[in-house]
């Protein structure tokens, strides 16, 4: 999934998988509000000709207030892709658990700053590059990317960019490819998910959980184990897992045992550290488990030299001679390790679109937050308040800002 792209306001060639900012004037920062507070816009119009648009920029490691909101400006009155590319007015952007990491200067697959982190937005099409045929002008897309979408105008390759399908919203749109994908992934191309298996489901009120628990009612009589807190227990129920576990009041390994002695087939394992060995010890024979994760080392506002040496030192470790006499399976994802899978990811965003066109899978929007209160955002996820997705929009939503949505 080759992309090409810049850093924002940067015309320089960047790595492969990030999302491009037309190159700009130079960045007049606006105040991101804490809770309660309201975004203002920075700043007279500068002078220079073009169309202004603001993005969301890391400018540093750290703590939630290296995230900044700035003000950019086209060099023209519309962004204007090269062959090959699109360019997309964004009308959504999904918060990920990755964007957290990055922050801190935990996610190796980010440029380093400053830079526009967001793997996921949704939006319409507004120009189109010399060559392309899909999408066109006026179309509504999904766009993936490494990063660089946390901004009200992206340009990305048209390959990066899925239709989205009828009587999806913008929110949901940008709710679904990077949870559903990885969701979908993990449980059928590595886990072989198959109909009377049992599951282990980590943060299962999460975007990635959320999507998991819903794409295995896609299988018969499968059982969902899913960890969360207990606040969160109904909405777990809800959304179809047949045990929700508190992991904060409860040894999980304990309580799945009770119920499933044997343990279960196929265990998602976005913990990492000690979890992974619990998680593993879990399987059945032939059970597999699929690691995608470290969110052990989110504690806090800024890197944890502790928690990552703890999650270091208590990393899984197995040869392949245990594995031969255990009959077990361990298997690694990472989505932003397929950015050139083009082929791969659009076969699998094909079936996830037809599953979401049928009625069986539908994404779950937490909360819609305006970029000037990011900070919230992000605070809401890793405080892990949230049932669902996190979603970012450039303007502010027509009801209360960041009032919870029903799905």
């Amino acid at each position: 999934m080759s992309e090409e792209g810049a850093a924002v306001g940067d015309a320089a060639s960047p790595p492969p998988g990030a999302a491009a900012s037309p190159p700009s004037a130079p960045a007049e920062e606006q105040p991101v509000a804490a809770a309660g507070e309201e975004g203002k816009a920075g700043g007279e119009a500068p002078a220079a000709e073009g169309r202004r648009y603001r993005a969301l920029v890391l400018t540093g490691f750290g703590g939630y207030e290296k995230v900044k909101l700035q003000t950019r400006q086209l060099p023209g009155a519309q962004p204007s892709p090269a062959a090959g590319q699109v360019s997309v007015q964004v009308r959504a952007c999904g918060l990920n658990f990755a964007d957290l990491l990055a922050r801190q200067g935990l996610y190796e697959r980010l440029p380093p700053p400053p830079v526009s982190p967001g793997m996921e937005a949704a939006g319409t099409v507004v120009a189109a590059g010399e060559g392309v045929a899909s999408p066109k002008v006026g179309d509504k897309v999904m766009v993936l990317a490494r990063s660089g979408l946390w901004q009200e105008v992206v340009t990305v390759p048209a390959n990066q960019t899925f239709l989205m399908p009828e009587g999806m919203s913008f929110e949901e749109a940008a709710a679904f490819l990077v949870n559903y994908i990885t969701a979908y992934m993990v449980l059928f191309d590595f886990g072989n998910l198959r109909s009377n298996q049992s599951v282990l489901v980590h943060m299962a009120a999460g975007g990635v959980g959320t999507a998991a628990v819903q794409l295995c009612q896609t299988v018969e009589n499968v059982t969902i184990f899913g960890t969360a807190s207990a606040s969160k227990h109904d909405a777990l129920r809800e959304n179809g897992v047949t045990h929700p576990i508190d992991y904060r009041t409860a040894d999980y390994v304990e309580e799945v045992r009770k119920i499933s002695p044997k343990g279960v087939d196929v265990v998602l394992d976005p913990l990492g550290g000690s979890d992974t060995t619990k998680g593993f010890n879990l399987l059945k024979p032939m059970g597999k488990l699929v690691t995608y994760g470290v969110a052990n080392l989110l504690t806090g506002q800024r890197k944890n030299l502790m928690a990552m040496a703890k999650t270091w030192w208590n990393q899984f470790s197995i040869n392949a001679l245990q594995l031969l006499h255990l009959n077990k399976a361990v298997c690694g994802y990472h989505l932003g390790y397929l950015d050139e899978e083009v082929e791969l990811i659009s076969s699998v965003v094909t079936k996830l679109i037809a599953l979401y066109s049928q009625g069986k899978i539908k994404p779950k929007v937490d909360s819609v937050w305006p970029f000037e209160q990011v900070v919230d955002a992000m605070k809401r996820m890793q405080e892990k308040k949230n049932i669902g997705k996190v979603v970012l929009v450039p303007e502010a939503p027509q009801k209360d800002e960041s009032k919870t949505t029903e799905n």
